[in-house]
C-alpha cells in the first residue's frame, strides 16, 4: 500500500498489475478498498492496471469530515487528483454501489479523464431511498446527540475506521460533537436531494449528458435494484448492459462477498469491454 498526497491528506492506494492501461475499482459503502482486491486481481491478470484507493473517510485514509458537497463529488475530485499524480488519466473508472455513484460523479465532472465508465451494483428505488440515508447519516447523528463523540467512536463503523488509522478515535473525540451533527445533518440532506431518482444521486439530464462508453452490471437487491441499473442503461446513450445470472431478492442488501462467485464473470466482462472500447479508439 502507497500514500498519495491528495488535497492536503494521505490517501492509500495500490495499483494491481504492471502493465497496460489504467482502470479504477471503487468499492461501495464507507469501507476500504481490501474486499474488491480479488476481482482487481482478475482484471490484471488480463493485462490491465488497476488502481485501487481507501477513500478520504475511509480504510487507512485521512478522514477530514466535511459537508461543502455530497460525498460522492469530494471522493471523485480526489481520485481525479491521484490519477494525475500517477500519470494514469485518462483511464477506465469503475465501481459498486457508492463506488459506481462515485465513478458516475467522476464522469459528469472529469469527462476528459474518462475512457470508459464499469459500473456494478447502481443504487436506487425505495428501499435504498429510505435505507441509506439512515445509514450513512441519519443513526450517526442520534448517537452524537444521544452520547456525544465518545458514542461515535465506539460504533462499528468508526471502530473499523479506526482500526485501519489508528488516528481517527483521537480525531472523533477532539471533534465538536455539535458541529459534528451539523455535518452529518448537513450531508443527510444533500444525500436525501437525489436519493429518490431513478439512479440514485444522478439526475436524468445528468445521465444523458453522459458520453462515455459505459458498461453496466446491474444488482439484484433492494437497495441495488436492478431497475435501477436498466434505468441507467436507458438513459447514458449506447450503454452496455451486462446481466448477470442472478434473479431479484426481495432482501435489503446482499453483500458484496456474496457476488465472489461471479467475479470471473464481471472480470471478463469488463475486460472485453475495455478491449472493444480501445480497438475503437484506434479506429
Amino acid at each position: 500500500m502507497a500514500t498519495a498526497n491528495i488535497r492536503g491528506l494521505n490517501i492509500k492506494y495500490e495499483i494491481i498489475g504492471d502493465d497496460g492501461p489504467f482502470m479504477t475499482l471503487i468499492t461501495g459503502g464507507r469501507r476500504g478498498y481490501r474486499e474488491i482486491v480479488p476481482l482487481a486481481e482478475k482484471v490484471a491478470a488480463t493485462g490491465y492496471r488497476v488502481l485501487l484507493h481507501d477513500r478520504r473517510n475511509t480504510g487507512a485514509s485521512d478522514m477530514l469530515l466535511d459537508d461543502a458537497e455530497v460525498e460522492e463529488a469530494v471522493w471523485a475530485d480526489d481520485l481525479y487528483e491521484l490519477l494525475g499524480q500517477l500519470g494514469a488519466a485518462p483511464a477506465f473508472i469503475g465501481g459498486s454501489s457508492s463506488g459506481a455513484r462515485t465513478a458516475l460523479m467522476f464522469a459528469l465532472r472529469h469527462p476528459d479523464a474518462v475512457r470508459g465508465l464499469l459500473l456494478l451494483r447502481v443504487s436506487g428505488g425505495p428501499v435504498a431511498a429510505m435505507r441509506l440515508p439512515e445509514n450513512y447519516y441519519g443513526r450517526f447523528i442520534r448517537i452524537a446527540r444521544e452520547g456525544g463523540m465518545a458514542a461515535i467512536a465506539e460504533t462499528d463503523r468508526f471502530q473499523d475506521y479506526a482500526k485501519e488509522n489508528a488516528a481517527v478515535g483521537e480525531q472523533l473525540l477532539a471533534m465538536d460533537v455539535d458541529r459534528f451533527i451539523e455535518i452529518q445533518s448537513n450531508l443527510h440532506d444533500l444525500f436525501v436531494a437525489g436519493a429518490k431518482l431513478p439512479v440514485m444521486g444522478v439526475t436524468d439530464e445528468d445521465l444523458a449528458a453522459i458520453a462515455a462508453p459505459t458498461i453496466i452490471i446491474p444488482g439484484n437487491d433492494n437497495t441495488h435494484s436492478s431497475v435501477s441499473g436498466k434505468a441507467a442503461h436507458r438513459m447514458i446513450a449506447g450503454s452496455e448492459l451486462h446481466q448477470l445470472p442472478v434473479e431479484d431478492l426481495d432482501v435489503p442488501l446482499i453483500p458484496w462477498a456474496g457476488w465472489a462467485e461471479h467475479e470471473s464473470e464481471i472480470a471478463r466482462v469488463f475486460t472485453a469491454f475495455m478491449a472493444r472500447v480501445a480497438a475503437a479508439s484506434v479506429v
